[in-house]
């Protein structure tokens, strides 16, 4: 009885100083995250204490951590709540990379220390002179120094990453906000991560620099002109990941990536709901699900409709299908794409999961491993993958709560690590960016 009488009183208490954390969350939202009504009016009531001391301790520099960063952080921790009605629980399910946080200050101490100032009236030339100076701006940034302290926790960064590859993200605070997605209009890089650790250290900071030359480069200054807020002084964090994968062979990438929409773009068949989501994934490094690629393609999946497919018969299933592989070489310590033929084998743990064996006049699911031969040819279906209820139901309830916990339909970008189990794998769902659609 006296726990009970306790924990009531602890809770009376609480509740009496509930307004006043609640103050302190927003203040610490303004200062570190974002300054949108939007994103606050999510985020003060998803947002722990501990949360935004997480992110504290992880920012190098002084300002925001940037829209890609926030939008991820938020999103993840929409994901980590237990449903209150009868949809499926996937907070375990759900992980984000390692993560440190590039503030969004620190690309003015940049810009002072090596006299970039002047390329900032950029965005008020012509488009013409915009895209012929660039080249020359990108050479300017590269050349740029950082401050002492900068450098010195990046080298830290390193430190705690070890030999894991890195991916530097652009997160500008007008990025992946509740207006204007900015998709594509800024850069991202990875840093294979295998060299000495000062050829690490080089090829991360250039990464930073090209991420920083990238806010004045043509595409950005164009989207900013056509959606007014071309005077608005743009700052660019960086957002710097761990890359989710795991090693094969001398290569290394995640074994499904690829990006999803709360609500279904494409429509190819009328039984097709348009509110249930929708998935483009491929194999290796998610570069080819995010960008076009000319002659190669990602699954389409729709999430109402799975196993439906737009192309109906095994010639256009092959034709329709992904034929190069982004990865990380980790032997010419590089970022390469490679012919899927090159690189997948009879040992690949996933190999029933992602392919199927092409029989000429049909393409033929995976049963088993031991029946294969070395002289085998293999299709990207994903045939196995969107069969699995499991999987299937993950995706669906992570795009079906980002919505409901953002108020308004969201697309997302992702891994997915297969972990052992029978008759299916199971699977974690690693969330890398979260944006308002």
């Amino acid at each position: 009885r006296s726990t009970i009488s306790r924990s009531r009183c602890g809770l009376k208490r609480l509740e009496k100083v509930k307004h006043h954390l609640l103050e302190i969350k927003v203040v610490l939202i303004k200062g570190m995250i974002s300054d949108q009504l939007r994103f606050i009016a999510v985020a003060k009531h998803v947002l722990s204490i501990a949360d935004l001391r997480h992110i504290y301790r992880r920012r190098i520099g002084g300002g925001k951590i940037g829209g890609k960063a926030a939008g991820m952080m938020l999103a993840w921790k929409i994901l980590q709540q237990k449903p209150k009605d009868n949809s499926p629980d996937i907070s375990n399910s759900v992980e984000i990379p390692d993560s440190y946080f590039l503030g969004s200050e620190v690309i003015y101490d940049f810009r002072l220390m090596n006299n970039l100032d002047s390329y900032m009236n950029q965005k008020y030339r012509p488009l013409e002179e915009i895209r012929k100076e660039h080249p020359q701006i990108e050479a300017a940034h590269l050349a740029g120094r950082f401050p002492d302290n900068i450098v010195d926790s990046l080298r830290y960064v390193l430190h705690q990453f070890g030999d894991d590859p890195i991916i530097v993200r652009s997160s500008s605070l007008l990025e992946d906000n509740f207006g204007f997605s900015f998709a594509g209009k800024y850069s991202s890089y990875f840093c294979p991560n295998q060299g000495t650790p000062k050829e690490n250290l080089r090829d991360l900071l250039d990464a930073i620099r090209r991420v920083y030359a990238s806010t004045i480069n043509p595409d950005a200054i164009l989207y900013r002109q056509h959606h007014g807020l071309i005077d608005y002084d743009e700052r660019m964090a960086v957002l710097l990941q761990r890359v989710r994968g795991k090693r094969y062979g001398r290569y290394y990438f995640p074994t499904i990536a690829g990006v999803g929409f709360s609500r279904n773009p494409f429509r190819w068949h009328p039984k097709i709901d348009r509110d249930v989501g929708f998935l483009r994934i491929v194999w290796g490094m998610g570069t080819r699900a995010v960008d076009r690629v000319d002659n190669d393609y990602p699954r389409m999946i729709s999430l109402s409709h799975p196993q439906l497919r737009p192309e109906s018969t095994p010639a256009a299933q092959r034709q329709y299908a992904q034929w190069q592989i982004d990865l990380v070489d980790l032997e010419q310590n590089e970022f390469v794409t490679l012919p899927v033929e090159e690189v997948l084998g009879l040992d690949y743990p996933g190999l029933r999961a992602i392919a199927s064996q092409d029989k000429g006049e049909y393409l033929q699911r995976i049963l088993s491993i031991g029946g294969l031969d070395e002289k085998d040819h293999f299709v990207l279906t994903f045939d196995a993958l969107v069969r699995d209820r499991k999987f299937v139901t993950l995706m669906r309830t992570a795009l079906a709560n980002l919505e409901k916990g953002y108020k308004t339909p969201v697309d997302i970008e992702f891994t997915v690590k297969l972990l052992p189990g029978r008759p299916y794998p199971d699977y974690k769902l690693h969330l890398l960016q979260c944006r308002a659609l």
